[in-house]
């Protein structure tokens, strides 16, 4: 049987090795883009999958708003966060930066982007091509910041010697959220769109869950899908403490947050644990912040226990283990 040929690699993931000498991350049964008429899992994608770094399972650890990072990286669908880098950082631009902005996403799922007015978007959903996500933005975000006013930046392996988010940004800088109800920052004017432009932003506006980021506390998102809302709370503490605390509160019947709320399960996400709550379709965000502002001191009396659990509280925390769920 013949021999499938390879899909020809993207005409931009061609023209940057061109131009760049550097391999760009393409599928891995397209064209190689190096131009060796190979598949690209036959040729430098099988260098790039042996040059797989340590996962590093916490990325965004040294970072201010650690829970943050982790609840935009992996929850909250459009927001953004204005990012303060350092001198070093700024010295290797190519002219003025107006501005670093930090984004959930951006168009096609670009890694970074330098906009006409010189300003750099960040994507932070982006599909990670190391064992180290840190390491991954960082090398979009250097990239942005040599690159030209209106260039989008493709993505690539990070250089062993590339820095980490933590060695560019100022880590004594605020890091405070802004949460969207749609994709309006990816445009600079987002009310002239129109045509195609108009047509994919409202399509893509009409896929966001709503998402609010509490006030009352840290870290917490609320979020409504069909016939319920969630609130999903990423937190700092060390998981098997935090796991031992949460059983306790199952167990006394203390771990919701009001009438109809109940602590369904956890997920996992970059070395934090995430609880989640179900909520009454009619619990707003607004609704929750007292219950949670309560719940942090329900949650600090029982990570201060360290008697061991009872056979209700390891029956609680068992049934959490079993629905603990991965992401990232």
């Amino acid at each position: 049987m013949a021999k499938k040929p390879a899909k020809k690699a993207p005409a931009r993931a061609q023209s940057t090795a061109a131009a760049t000498g550097e391999i760009p991350v393409v599928g891995a049964r397209e064209a190689c883009p190096c131009g060796s008429g190979r598949r690209y899992k036959a040729c430098h994608g099988r260098e790039a999958s042996h040059a797989v770094q340590e996962l590093v399972a916490r990325p965004f650890e040294g970072l201010p708003g650690e829970g943050d990072w982790v609840a935009l990286r992996e929850l909250v669908p459009a927001a953004t966060v204005p990012l303060t880098l350092t001198a070093e950082a700024l010295a290797g631009a190519v002219g003025e930066v107006p501005s670093v902005t930090l984004a959930t996403v951006l168009p096609m799922a670009w890694p970074a982007l330098r906009r006409q007015d010189g300003s750099v978007l960040l994507g932070l959903q982006t599909q990670s091509s190391s064992g180290d996500i840190s390491k991954d933005l960082a090398d979009a975000l250097v990239q942005a910041l040599a690159a030209e006013p209106g260039t989008p930046v493709p993505p690539r392996r990070p250089a062993a010697e590339t820095p980490r988010l933590q060695d560019l940004l100022d880590t004594s800088a605020v890091f405070a959220p802004t949460v969207h109800t749609g994709f309006e920052y990816w445009l600079e004017d987002a009310d002239s769109a129109t045509g195609e432009v108009a047509a994919s932003l409202e399509a893509a506006n009409a896929e966001v869950i709503p998402t609010v980021r509490l006030g009352s506390v840290d870290t917490a998102y609320w979020c409504s899908v069909p016939d319920r809302n969630h609130l999903r709370w990423v937190m700092p503490h060390a998981e098997e403490p935090l796991l031992d605390a949460l059983a306790r509160l199952a167990a006394a019947d203390e771990a919701g947050l009001g009438e109809g709320t109940k602590l369904v399960g956890s997920f996992r996400a970059h070395g934090l644990t995430v609880p989640v709550w179900d909520l009454p379709s009619e619990m707003t965000a607004d609704d929750c912040e007292k219950p949670a502002a309560a719940f942090v001191e329900r949650l600090a009396g029982a990570l201060a226990q360290d008697a061991p659990l009872s056979a209700d509280e390891r029956r609680a925390r068992a049934g959490l283990v079993n629905r603990q769920v991965t992401l990232g």
